[in-house]
């Protein structure tokens, strides 16, 4: 008797042991919790841009948006988005004879501050018959994810047409690195010895937003997103790479090329490195500078309603000089 008492009175020792110990893990993660919600770290914080509302993981392209969503952006104004069946935000499209022109772009090719009908594309559509405009403007995206988008549409579209809209302030850097925009983890293009082009980093590694918005424990729980950041933070560092723009360019050039389709460059603003290569490369473009936009770096300095007026008239100045689409121009009304 006494021994199983003995055994008995170790056993409950053992259990309230290991219960004190339970409870006191349990109440220092609970205050750990609490200090994390309320310091409210910037980094544990759910985006509330445009990629976070309605844009999820892409393993290819780093992030895309959920075809057919919706959803209300609040920037430098706030603006509503639709997207189409291919996840961009624009008509929906269907392929057919009528030849088609695609724009490829960041932010302000997909419209931000802008609600659908005022983008330059848009305001395109009247005057220009018998042809198509497309908006593949995919925010964030820089000119190397740009190119894998056009592989991606190329047989969904079969444009006749395909013109790469530059973001001159900050495509160069977007093509630089593996991180951009609130954590976002995306592929890149390092150069090899040979000047030749080589794509790194896919699959691309899930960024730490879209664990917030897409891993239920991560969403509800700010330790496990501590724990998220972390690894991501380690497991994929930020890195840099020489700048491959003028490459991307002509990589973007010679696919449409070799597809049988026309390409051009439009400019957010002149930048001379790029325009040099263009002209040494025949390769014909026009720049926006002088578009009106809304100031404040936090805005982005993403083009107002004129704006996107006078990027209209410099692009269908483009398109008809070039007779690319002389026989369906209409003068303005």
């Amino acid at each position: 008797m006494m021994k199983h008492f003995t055994k008995g009175g170790r056993l409950r020792e053992v259990l309230r042991t290991v219960g004190i110990s339970l409870g006191m893990t349990i109440l220092t993660l609970a205050a750990l919790e609490i200090f994390l919600r309320v310091a409210d770290l910037r980094e544990l914080r759910e985006g509330v841009s445009e990629r976070s509302l309605s844009y999820r993981y892409d393993p290819e392209l780093g992030w895309a948006a959920v075809p057919g969503s919706s959803s209300v952006v609040k920037n430098a104004r706030t603006v509503h988005a639709q997207h189409n069946s291919f996840g961009l935000r624009d008509v929906e499209f269907s392929l057919d004879t009528q030849p088609t022109i695609l724009f490829l772009g960041d932010s302000f090719v997909w419209g931000l501050d802008a609600e659908a009908g005022e983008r330059f594309t848009d305001l395109l559509r009247p005057h220009i018959t018998g042809y198509k405009v497309l908006a593949a403007g995919i925010s964030g995206y820089g000119t190397d994810q740009e190119y894998l988008l056009t592989e991606r549409l190329w047989s969904k579209v079969r444009p006749a047409v395909v013109v790469l809209i530059f973001c001159t302030q900050n495509d160069r850097l977007d093509n630089r690195t593996n991180i951009r925009y609130e954590g976002y983890q995306k592929p890149y293009f390092a150069t090899a010895a040979d000047g030749s082009l080589v794509l790194e980093g896919q699959p691309v590694p899930k960024s730490r937003q879209q664990y917030f918005k897409e891993d239920w424990l991560v969403r509800n729980l700010w330790l496990a997103r501590l724990v998220a950041v972390s690894y991501v933070k380690i497991r994929h560092p930020l890195m840099y790479v020489p700048d491959p723009t003028e490459r991307l360019v002509s990589k973007i050039r010679d696919f449409v090329k070799a597809n049988g389709a026309k390409f051009l460059v439009g400019l957010q603003y002149n930048d001379p490195d790029l325009v040099r290569h263009l002209q040494a490369n025949g390769i014909l473009f026009v720049t926006f500078d002088g578009a009106a936009f809304y100031p404040g770096a936090s805005a982005g300095s993403h083009w107002t309603p004129d704006g996107h007026k006078l990027v209209k008239e410099r692009v269908l100045g483009l398109l008809s000089e070039n007779d690319l689409v002389h026989a369906g121009i209409r003068a303005p009304e």
